[in-house]
């Protein structure tokens, strides 16, 4: 008999599904991480007349991000897999980038920001294929909720902009 830690979830999923569905979902919680590290840096360092309206936007969106970081990690534990944990493993695995030193105003935080939550939106939309493809609806499920929260944070972020 197997004890509690060898035990392989039993899921209707073959083994090698499971892993391309916690190889997909942990990329995603890496690029989430770094979005939600940018949102809360520039949360803390806006600045302008602008500056109330956006500590509170931010403040929004990375409590959302937060929550969707949380989200998918607890479904790759579910599917059997590691949820990381750490900054390096974020930083090995992300598709964003940082703007590490660099001080930006307010609009260059906002246009940064939209940027990111587009380049998620365009990765979420091949991941779901690729999901549907394996035939694991749970985790595709899971992403077009998300990828719809990212469609309102973009279009939120692009009325900001608007001149």
């Amino acid at each position: 008999m197997s004890t509690p830690s060898e035990r392989k979830p039993n899921l209707g999923l073959s083994d090698e599904v499971r892993g391309e569905a916690v190889l997909i979902l942990t990329r995603l919680i890496a690029d989430e991480y770094v979005l939600y590290t940018k949102t809360r840096n520039y949360h803390w360092n806006v600045k302008g007349p602008q500056f109330h309206d956006l500590h509170l936007l931010f403040e929004k969106q990375y409590e959302q991000l937060d929550d969707t970081i949380d989200t998918l990690a607890e479904f790759v534990r579910g599917l059997g897999g590691h949820a990381p944990g750490t900054l390096a493993e974020f930083l090995k695995t992300t598709r964003l980038t940082e703007q590490a030193g660099q001080h930006l105003d307010a609009s260059q935080m906002l246009a940064n920001l939209l940027d990111d939550h587009e380049t998620i939106q365009s990765n979420l939309r091949t991941e779901i294929g690729a999901l549907a493809k394996i035939d694991e609806v749970g985790s595709a499920d899971l992403l077009t909720g998300i990828l719809e929260d990212h469609q309102k944070i973009g279009w939120m972020l692009r009325a900001t902009l608007a001149k």
